[in-house]
């Protein structure tokens, strides 16, 4: 079965990139553990929150991979306990958000069971660059002079 793509028009040329994150996204938006929030700080900032009680430092990784911020979580299971009940599985996550060019991670903490991942990019201009319409006429006068065919009669 072929799968329908948002970018398969022809107006959209060279948007294969979008195409693979979107691909990405879907692949890992199944999981819903850990619930995180995204919130805007300013207009070129980003926090990322995730809820990772039970987790410390030293549990996670966060980490760049192909535009794609990525944090993983194991606990380690601590043999020397034992359970009369464990409700509280040690659980292991991973989840990944994709990552505009340009964006950078600007710092993590790990307050209160909750991990802060601050996100940062330039703030740019947009690029305006207009281009010149030449008339036939001045197509004309921009033509290079024909060459003379300098053959053996000259």
């Amino acid at each position: 079965m072929t799968r329908m793509s948002l970018f398969n028009s022809p107006l959209m040329l060279g948007f294969e990139q979008f195409e693979q994150a979107i691909d990405r996204i879907s692949k890992t938006a199944s999981d819903g553990y850990p619930p995180y929030n995204v919130e805007k700080l300013a207009d070129n900032r980003l926090r990322i929150t995730l809820a990772v009680a039970g987790f410390t430092s030293d549990d996670m990784q966060v980490q760049i991979e192909s535009n794609q911020l990525v944090i993983h979580g194991k606990q380690k299971d601590d043999q020397s306990r034992v359970y009369l009940h464990r409700g509280i599985a040690a659980r292991q996550f991973h989840r990944s958000f994709v990552l505009a060019d340009g964006v950078e991670v600007s710092g993590a903490s790990l307050d209160n069971g909750l991990l802060h991942i601050d996100l940062e990019w330039p703030q740019i201009e947009p690029a305006v660059k207009t281009i010149a319409i030449r008339s036939a006429e001045t197509s004309k006068s921009l033509e290079l002079p024909a060459l003379k065919d300098h053959g053996a009669d000259d």
